[in-house]
């Protein structure tokens, strides 16, 4: 039996039995401590759903991590920068009316969330890579035009590798 503090803890017993259902666990919790109980991988795996739900992804996308190569990555914003106006900081990343944020989770295909000074992407490892290296560029000041041109680039490179590899 694993456990772990779920902040959105509602949203968790909302959805109990959905959760339940697809990483085929048993979940129980007191107050904000959730409990899982079930085979060792499954239980990895409702942990990892359950911290991507802690980070601000709706159930439906934290269950994305059941599929086959899809991962969950976190990036603190405080390891990246050492400028103390964070608010700023997640605001380049979010853009004007959320613009840059949905533009990086397009380009890369990977739901993307940002709670406090954390940032979760979920994706399989390439994709969670490209997302990452943006997400990084904008904290360090890059022009967003630039980070969303060089992500474009290597998105079409990697879609020409993947199509001569098959």
């Amino acid at each position: 039996m694993q456990e772990t503090y779920v902040e959105p803890i509602a949203k968790v017993i909302r959805n109990k039995q959905k959760l339940e259902k697809a990483l085929d666990v048993k979940i129980t919790n007191k107050g904000k401590l959730v409990f899982v109980d079930g085979d060792a991988e499954k239980e990895y795996t409702a942990l990892e759903v359950l911290e991507a739900i802690n980070l601000g992804f709706s159930t439906d996308r934290a269950l994305l991590l059941t599929e086959n190569g899809m991962m969950l990555q976190t990036v603190n914003i405080k390891d990246i920068t050492k400028r103390q106006d964070l608010e700023r900081v997640r605001g380049r990343i979010i853009g004007k009316q959320g613009k840059a944020l949905s533009t990086i989770k397009k380009l890369t295909n990977c739901p993307i969330s940002l709670q406090d000074n954390q940032i979760g992407i979920i994706g399989n490892a390439e994709k969670i890579e490209e997302a990452i290296q943006a997400v990084k560029s904008i904290i360090l000041g890059s022009k967003h035009g630039n980070v969303y041109s060089r992500t474009e680039k290597e998105m079409k490179k990697r879609r020409i590798r993947d199509k001569e590899g098959i």
